[in-house]
């Protein structure tokens, strides 16, 4: 009976059933243990909203010591951060993740200042750093102001008709200067026709497209700064004859930067290239996507940045300065001479033909230890600007300037992007279109359809 018993078929097949489920289950197991263990995840977004950036991995891959993000909310509530803050910690070893309860640790709350639940504080040494906000820029900006501890200022040229800082407005600069912000840098705007002469606490001196002529006394207060160890960023538009909104030459600050190795043309950019236009973009705003070696671009490989009414330059080496090309317009761009009519030839055989520089960057060498100058020339001012500067790639540029003049390097990459919208706008006539195909075609082909493999059946 009992050999019987086992000959049946069901308990082979009961058998067979046990056996596959201990099988699945050690499996199951097995693989929960191994992820575990080699946690990985996989970021298919396009923009890589899920993983954290360039500047964030250049930044914490380069700590000399180690840190502590402090983390603190409810005790229920730790999983609020702990996604963003366990990418930090994978980056490397040395950061290290606490979480804290206020209402379990008030003394140590109480002694970071923190007032508001979901707060990350970031530790380096003895030097701590509240997080803006509970995201990839807060916690970087966090990192960089513990590991930057000198004050750094951008000081921003004013009084001759350039973009401002604190001008919201498509044309302003606010935006570039909250990004600075976010990097622990400080601005100021100084006015050399009042006083010509560059703070001793300048960092960076930027020139934003001014519309109007620097007077000697301002050209040789910037000429004085570069040329002693400074560094400055000069945007400079194409001097545009158009109606009451021209564009001066500014001669006297284009010799200068004519010195030093850089000669700005006067003609304006047209950009055909087809990529442009699908791009949404009109042929007067110069589209680049190929970049040189140089450190404040080298980063942007596979990026596009876009320069609304551009110049073209042309660069050289001096006896004392080192000047390197930035980028290029594309091969199909054009150059016109004719700056005083809003109608363009792209057939006139005057017109120069691309690819044409339009970005370089430069070292004075003054001949004191550990004082050289530096430059970069941009023939636009405009993608810098509000409506611009959140285009691609130009926020990028625009940082990676600064930080290259500041000789912060470490700093230069591509910083975080903010999630892509990825809606579909659709018009009334496709979305009448949608409705017929969706609520009456599909339904009435599956019904013939399925009337026909009836009809064979039968």
């Amino acid at each position: 009976m009992p050999s019987s018993w086992l000959k049946a078929r069901q308990t082979r097949y009961a058998a067979y059933a046990v056996f596959y489920i201990l099988v699945v289950a050690a499996a199951a197991v097995v693989v929960n243990i191994l992820a575990n263990r080699y946690d990985k995840s996989f970021d298919t977004t396009s923009n890589k909203r899920f993983s954290l950036s360039e500047q964030s991995r250049k930044i914490v891959d380069g700590l000399k010591q180690n840190a502590t993000i402090l983390y603190f909310n409810q005790s229920t509530r730790f999983q609020d951060g702990k996604d963003l803050l366990q990418e930090y910690a994978d980056l490397s070893p040395k950061v290290h993740i606490r979480y804290v309860d206020p209402d379990k640790e008030p003394q140590l709350t109480r002694a970071d200042g923190v007032q508001n639940l979901d707060t990350a504080v970031v530790q380096i040494g003895d030097k701590k750093e509240a997080a803006a906000s509970m995201t990839e820029t807060g916690i970087t900006g966090a990192f960089i102001r513990d590991l930057k501890s000198n004050t750094r200022t951008v000081c921003f040229v004013s009084g001759s008709g350039e973009h401002q800082i604190d001008d919201t407005d498509r044309n302003g600069l606010s935006d570039l200067k909250e990004a600075l912000g976010k990097e622990s840098y400080e601005t100021q705007t100084i006015d050399l026709l009042t006083k010509p002469d560059v703070p001793a606490d300048c960092t960076v001196l930027v020139v934003a497209g001014p519309t109007h002529d620097y007077e000697q006394p301002e050209v040789s207060a910037i000429q004085k700064y570069v040329e002693g160890g400074g560094r400055g960023l000069f945007m400079m538009d194409p001097p545009l004859k158009l109606g009451v909104s021209g564009i001066s030459d500014n001669d006297a600050l284009a010799g200068t930067l004519a010195s030093w190795g850089v000669t700005l043309d006067k003609d304006l950019i047209l950009d055909l290239n087809p990529i442009g236009q699908l791009a949404g973009l009109g042929p007067q705003v110069a589209l680049v996507t190929s970049y040189q070696s140089q450190p404040i671009v080298s980063a942007m490989k596979g990026t596009a940045t876009g320069f609304p009414l551009a110049r073209s330059i042309e660069v050289k080496d001096t006896s004392k300065t080192s000047v390197q090309t930035l980028f290029d317009s594309s091969g199909s761009s054009l150059a016109t001479e004719k700056l005083d009519s809003p109608e363009v030839s792209v057939n006139d055989p005057k017109n120069k033909k691309g690819p044409m520089v339009m970005a370089a960057a430069g070292d004075f060498e003054t001949g004191k230890p550990n004082s050289q100058g530096r430059f970069v020339v941009v023939g636009s001012s405009t993608w810098a600007s509000n409506r611009f500067f959140g285009f691609n790639g130009n926020s990028d540029l625009a940082m990676n300037a600064v930080n290259w003049l500041a000789s912060d390097e470490d700093l230069i990459s591509i910083r975080p992007k903010a999630p892509e919208d990825r809606r579909i706008t659709l018009t009334g006539a496709q979305m009448r279109m949608v409705r017929i195909t969706s609520q009456f075609a599909l339904p009435l082909v599956m019904i013939v359809l399925g009337g026909f493999v009836w009809w064979r059946r039968r």
